[in-house]
């Protein structure tokens, strides 16, 4: 009997069914130009930017139109050419009202003038890199959103000798970032070796899950002349992208409770963000588009399509043939980590890795039951927690409880709620608790 080949991984996690094949095997599709983009000025974890153009304005593709107010922040830049019709608050993809640029394209993508290639990255030193990278408005785009250059900011006490790219694409149905490693391996590899160069590391990895073998092929094809960069095969588990759970199954390093990927001597960035870092070094051009997966089972026809930042959902729907049965539930990202839309009118954001349409009978959620002590949480949760605690904790608000319990260390990957045999809403109770916990740390 052939014995199963062992992957890197990490302890815990889970296996959910994977529903990728719909959109794996069919090309990307570049979406339609939009008529009119709603730009929100809160796009990335961090203080929202300022807006710096007026209704009436012309501006370009790529201009500025959002000033970043923070050092965890990011410029916002228009995704098309056209006018400024409206400088308003506009409803959120988090239900919230904020404020937000809405531009009417004239359908002519007329680059911003002041935009120039920046050339090969070897003439600039680490700052001027992060400087670049932080004026393109680079976040990360795995679906977190945490602006990139302040995860290549190093703090003079950290030593960091790797930096990982995210390549595993975890959550089930997405597959962009697959997409993204068939068709531009050698600009992931670029930006990989640029994101190198600015925190001043020699060592690169590419951590990429077992069921993508042609996305491996192709990134060892990529990296064949660079001894510096590895490429990963990972085992086929969610969360395997989570940044701890990638160092882990990587370098075999753990980050210390309450802890960064610096504290684990890594930084870690997705597979996209370094192809978007490659492209604003070739061509000048900031962040204002990505791929992204359209599909469920309420599709008619799913896909990975490239989007501007800004274009309704319903929009990218309706390219994707509409809806072939009536939604129950629509969730911008997986169905793991996913936030579920009350609107299809909401705007793709710079974190919309998937868009995913699930009929009532696909979203089904029995009603939960009373907790029945079987421990399978505790045993799938990646960070070794105690989730059914935890929660039982928040539901009684013993808050002080929850932080003797590390509850602050979650990384909200629902991997206890879809394991729990008695269908309990763990994770919401947890989230709950999470930001009273943080609420309390603040006030101390």
């Amino acid at each position: 009997m052939e014995l199963r080949r062992r992957f890197n991984t990490f302890k815990g996690g889970v296996h959910p069914p994977y529903r990728k094949k719909r959109t794996a095997a069919v090309s990307v599709k570049i979406a339609a130009e939009p008529k009119v983009v709603t730009i929100p000025m809160s796009l990335h974890i961090g203080a929202p930017c300022k807006p710096i153009v007026k209704k009436g304005e012309q501006v370009y593709l790529g201009q500025k139109i959002g000033e970043a107010v923070g050092f965890v922040s990011a410029p916002i830049h228009a995704s098309v050419s056209g006018t400024v019709i409206a400088v308003e608050e506009r409803r959120h993809p988090t239900g919230d009202m904020v404020m937000s640029v809405v531009i009417e394209s004239d359908g002519k993508n007329t680059p911003d003038p002041a935009i120039k290639p920046y050339g090969n990255f070897r003439k600039y030193s680490s700052k001027e890199i992060i400087d670049i990278i932080r004026n393109a408005g680079i976040v990360g785009l795995g679906g977190a959103t945490f602006p990139t250059h302040v995860k290549l900011t190093i703090p003079p006490e950290k030593k960091v000798d790797c930096v990982i790219l995210n390549g595993a694409e975890c959550e089930p149905y997405l597959t962009a970032d697959h997409h993204l490693m068939l068709a531009r391996p050698k600009r992931i590899v670029q930006g990989l070796r640029i994101a190198m160069r600015a925190v001043g590391v020699k060592k690169g990895y590419i951590g990429v899950e077992s069921n993508k073998p042609n996305a491996i092929e192709k990134l060892k094809k990529a990296v064949r002349e660079n001894e510096d960069i590895e490429v990963v095969t990972l085992e086929t588990k969610y969360p395997q992208g989570a940044e701890k759970q990638l160092i882990k199954a990587v370098t075999g390093r753990e980050v210390p409770s309450g802890g960064l990927p610096a504290d684990a001597g890594a930084v870690v960035m997705n597979v996209g963000t370094a192809c978007q870092v490659a492209v604003t070094f070739e061509t000048g051009m900031p962040l204002y588009k990505r791929l992204l997966t359209c599909t469920g089972n309420a599709v008619k026809k799913a896909r990975t399509m490239e989007v501007k930042i800004g274009v309704p959902l319903q929009e990218v729907i309706d390219q994707c043939g509409g809806f072939a049965k009536k939604p129950h539930k629509i969730i911008m990202g997986g169905p793991m980590m996913g936030v579920a839309q009350f609107s299809t009118e909401v705007p793709v954001m710079k974190a919309t890795s998937g868009i995913l349409c699930l009929t009532k009978g696909a979203a089904y959620i029995p009603e939960p039951s009373n907790c029945i002590r079987c421990g399978k949480c505790a045993e799938a949760c990646p960070i070794h927690l105690q989730p059914l605690y935890l929660a039982a904790y928040a539901q009684k608000e013993m808050w002080d409880k929850c932080v003797d319990n590390h509850v602050l260390d979650c990384i909200e990957c629902g991997s206890c709620s879809f394991i729990c045999p008695a269908k309990r809403g763990l994770l919401a109770s947890i989230r709950v608790a999470k930001k009273q916990a943080a609420a309390m740390k603040t006030k101390k």
